[in-house]
């Protein structure tokens, strides 16, 4: 079976991309969920820096000028891991355990999870990537580990646009926001 697809409707812009649930199925089963849930649909890109990312996610983002953004992620649950069939938790704020099992790297235009820099603390916020950020890789040195669960297949060029709008405090001063997240294919 082929890995469904993600599709970003911003303010700027569509990105589609294929999410990894045959390398990360806890990761992406968890990202999906929060799809189809909605809970992303009006939330605004919080974070954004040229040549190197869009961070985007947090629930307290659907103001885009909260001081809160970045801070925020699910509430506590359960969700159905889609290629096991069993079920996963959200735990201590939204967060689910660090799957640290595919060697998929940081590389442009990659998914990424988002996560305060502790382990097991990533939940609903991920990132974009717009350069070779390996250096974020869970499998590199150093303290930072960001798994990667899926690639943009199209639209890469409104992801790098996001990433270049003009932003105080690497906060887009024109907001960009996520309309919606699709998921097709499952």
């Amino acid at each position: 079976m082929a890995n469904p697809t993600a599709v970003f409707d911003t303010t700027m812009g569509k990105i589609k991309a294929e999410i990894y649930l045959d390398r990360v199925p806890l990761t992406a089963s968890n990202f999906i969920d929060l799809a189809q849930s909605g809970f992303y649909d009006g939330l605004h890109f919080h974070r954004v820096i040229p040549n190197f990312m869009n961070q985007f996610g947090c629930p307290h983002a659907k103001d885009p000028k909260s001081s809160r953004a970045g801070t925020g992620g699910p509430k506590d649950g359960s969700f159905k891991n889609l290629k096991t069939g069993g079920e996963e938790k959200r735990f201590n704020g939204g967060n689910i355990k660090d799957e640290l099992i595919s060697r998929d790297s940081n590389k442009p235009g990659t998914l990424s999870m988002a996560n305060c820099g502790s382990p097991n603390t990533g939940g609903s916020q991920f990132f974009m990537n717009v350069a070779d950020n390996s250096f974020l890789d869970w499998f590199s040195p150093g303290e930072s580990k960001h798994p990667v669960f899926g690639t943009i297949t199209e639209g890469y060029e409104v992801c790098v646009a996001i990433s270049k709008v003009p932003t105080r405090n690497d906060n887009p001063v024109t907001p960009v926001m996520m309309n919606s997240v699709k998921i097709e294919g499952l």
